[in-house]
């Protein structure tokens, strides 16, 4: 039975930290407050960010300062410290100085664990510090998109998929490098996917869409203009529209049926800006296999099917030696 999932949501599926975290954050709670924080600064203000950065910096603030001391250590007020607070999952003020305060006392009697990476690359940091700071780096924003996901929103993604007569993805730039992987894999399993990276053709196949058809953005802010208008376009024209952003609020975000949300991006030559693309793709990982149990059983035939296709493209192994012509030496 065909599902119509074009329009079947008449209420966008949205998600917010605060529905990923509870307000009241349990004792047993395993999500720590850097984690929370990875979580939440796409949505902060520039004021809330501030008091982040302030408690990212120093992490034992909260224990020292009142809230009216840490507002003016962070240039803002104690109403939005106390906004920070809830956004990453507490009550308030004096919660979150518990949960500090627990932190700090497990992590004293922990035996010793990796540095937590810095922000900023420097230009004199010898390789081994790079390694470090790039694999703390990458870690947390894993950790920090796997705690923002909505698992309901992407299975519903992933079921509009697989019911689906056509898919298109609309994305560019270092995002279109993610997006291929995904077109990639889809088409493997037999999803008729097809990937847009200008705005020209993808504009045109979205105006083709239809209600039997999907349509996927991706774009880290949740701003790219082109990918905005190819959503925009197949949306009018009836496909059930998925957003993959950092943004919930986003431009992207607001035209889709289903949005799933990535670790944050930032905008400079920091470590956390070189991790975007693993955590887009490890949404995208997840989603494929998600395509794929809809019909488990299909999908591994077919990923039989595809990969005997081409296994006379690849080149065997040299089992014998390689014979060179006569007056040529073999250089040793």
């Amino acid at each position: 039975m065909r599902i119509d999932f074009g329009r079947t949501l008449t209420k966008r599926m949205r998600f917010s930290l605060e529905a990923m975290v509870p307000r009241t954050a349990l004792p047993g709670n395993d999500v720590s407050i850097a984690r929370r924080i990875d979580a939440g600064r796409s949505r902060m203000p520039s004021a809330m960010a501030r008091v982040a950065d302030v408690v990212e910096q120093h992490p034992d603030a909260p224990l020292e300062l009142t809230i009216t001391e840490l507002a003016v250590r962070a240039r803002t007020s104690a109403a939005t410290v106390t906004r920070f607070c809830r956004l990453i999952g507490f009550d308030g003020y004096t919660q979150f100085r518990v949960r500090v305060a627990s932190e700090i006392g497990r992590a004293s009697v922990a035996p010793e664990s990796p540095r937590r990476a810095r922000r900023d690359l420097a230009p004199d940091d010898p390789p081994e510090v790079l390694v470090q700071t790039l694999m703390e780096t990458h870690r947390r924003a894993l950790e920090a998109t796997a705690d923002r996901l909505d698992l309901t929103a992407i299975s519903r993604a992933a079921e509009a998929i697989a019911n689906s007569d056509h898919l298109d993805i609309y994305a560019v730039g270092g995002s279109g490098i993610m997006a291929a992987a995904l077109q990639g894999r889809l088409y493997r399993i037999g999803v008729n996917a097809h990937l847009w990276t200008a705005a020209h053709d993808g504009l045109a196949s979205a105006a083709l869409r239809d209600r039997t058809s999907v349509a996927i953005g991706i774009s880290s802010t949740g701003t790219t203009v082109d990918t905005v208008q190819m959503l925009s376009r197949a949306a009018v024209s009836g496909a059930f529209t998925i957003a993959i952003t950092h943004d919930a609020q986003s431009a992207l975000a607001d035209l889709a049926d289903v949005v799933v949300t990535t670790a944050a991006h930032v905008p400079e030559l920091r470590p956390d800006d070189l991790s975007v693309k693993h955590s887009q793709m490890f949404v995208l990982d997840l989603l494929y296999l998600l395509v794929a149990q809809q019909d488990f059983a299909t999908a591994t035939a077919r990923l039989t099917d595809t990969a005997r296709a081409v296994a006379a493209l690849r080149r065997p192994r040299r089992t014998t030696p390689v014979r060179l012509p006569r007056g040529i030496q073999e250089i040793r």
